[in-house]
């Protein structure tokens, strides 16, 4: 059986994953953090692309792993022009979306660039899969309330598919076959998302737009009360931006977005701690069973993932609430790296398609 080496760029906000699989083998992983004071000289996010890339280079030489020797590149997946699943090539023309910030700054954007520059040095093409901005909403998702406004789809959906698939191969059903309402707390945001027979035909926008509030981010806000404070001349654009995107949710009421910090907090009796866990899961519980409605009623399952439902209190307020619309199932551990790195094997094997971005 031939070998093939991929190489799988993983950028989050203070850190850069990294992993080496030999086909579906992880033979090395490592997880690069990221000082504040070290990222504080960079003005952007796009700027810090070269001092991640040459640390993902030295822990490569440091453990005597080839860069040569990668069949396959995979980035983390940016925010692109709404595309539809699968696998794509990083080309100049995602290059260049990625690098002018089109559907907003976030480090997921790093992920695609630093891919396409170590594929470049030997030769080689670099991958996404399953980007954030997948698109296969209905119409009706689309409408707001006014033509000005509408609905896009900004979600998590490397880990909403991978989970589903998941789920299917374990009820042994195809995923296409399913109605599923798949939840993702993620270390920002948060997205739930209806599934109907293999499409994510709702989902709220979890970057900058609504729904339930997240670890860093506030959801959908009073919209009046949004207005008053952009124009109370308190704020600049770029600073009620950040408050949506990085210092909303957990981290506004509680001056922390360490998920362990806050389960300590409830742990030793602090009320405001227990009280906004109680209104997160409150809120989760809610947009779930919105999307009964969005299903017709019909829902073969309710998947929740992500690392705050290793916290039993949480898990059960949330199952309190929903546990009578489906079965529910648990995938606390997100491994969007395993992700790609299957993506990654696949196309070694040429069993998918490749897709262009244009």
């Amino acid at each position: 059986m031939a070998f093939n080496n991929i190489l799988v760029v993983y950028p989050e906000v203070h850190k850069t994953k990294m992993a080496v699989y030999r086909n579906i083998e992880p033979v090395f992983m490592k997880s690069i953090s990221h000082p504040k004071e070290e990222l504080a000289v960079f003005k952007t996010v796009l700027d810090q692309k070269e001092y991640r890339m040459n640390l993902i280079k030295e822990e490569l030489e440091k453990n005597n792993i080839p860069l040569k020797s990668m069949e396959v590149i995979m980035g983390r997946s940016g925010m692109v022009k709404p595309v539809s699943e699968g696998a794509y090539h990083v080309n100049e023309v995602m290059v260049k979306d990625l690098q002018r910030n089109i559907i907003g700054q976030h480090v997921t954007n790093l992920g695609g660039l630093i891919a396409f520059d170590l594929a470049s040095q030997i030769g080689k093409r670099a991958y996404i899969a399953n980007p954030v901005v997948i698109d296969e909403l209905s119409d009706e998702a689309r409408f707001t309330g006014h033509p000005l406004f509408e609905n896009k789809s900004v979600f998590h959906a490397l880990n909403h598919k991978y989970v589903a698939f998941k789920y299917s191969k374990a009820v042994n059903k195809k995923y296409n076959e399913l109605n599923l309402i798949v939840c993702h707390i993620g270390r920002g945001g948060v997205s739930i998302g209806a599934h109907e027979k293999g499409r994510v035909v709702d989902v709220n926008q979890a970057f900058d737009g609504g729904g339930p509030f997240g670890v860093t981010r506030t959801g959908t806000l009073p919209m009046g009360q949004l207005v008053e404070l952009c124009f109370s001349g308190k704020y600049t654009q770029a600073e009620v931006i950040d408050l949506l995107t990085e210092n909303g949710g957990y981290k506004a009421y509680l001056g922390t977005s360490n998920i362990n910090e806050i389960n300590q907090m409830i742990a030793e009796g602090n009320e405001t701690a227990k009280m906004v866990s109680f209104a997160l899961a409150y809120q989760i519980s809610k947009e779930i069973a919105s999307h009964v409605a969005t299903l017709k009623g019909k829902v073969d399952a309710i998947i929740l993932t992500g690392i705050i439902f290793d916290s039993s209190r949480f898990l059960e307020n949330v199952k309190m609430r929903i546990g009578s619309i489906a079965p529910i199932a648990l995938y606390p551990s997100v491994n969007d790296v395993e992700a790609l790195a299957m993506f990654g094997y696949k196309i070694s094997k040429a069993e998918i398609e490749v897709k262009e971005y244009i």
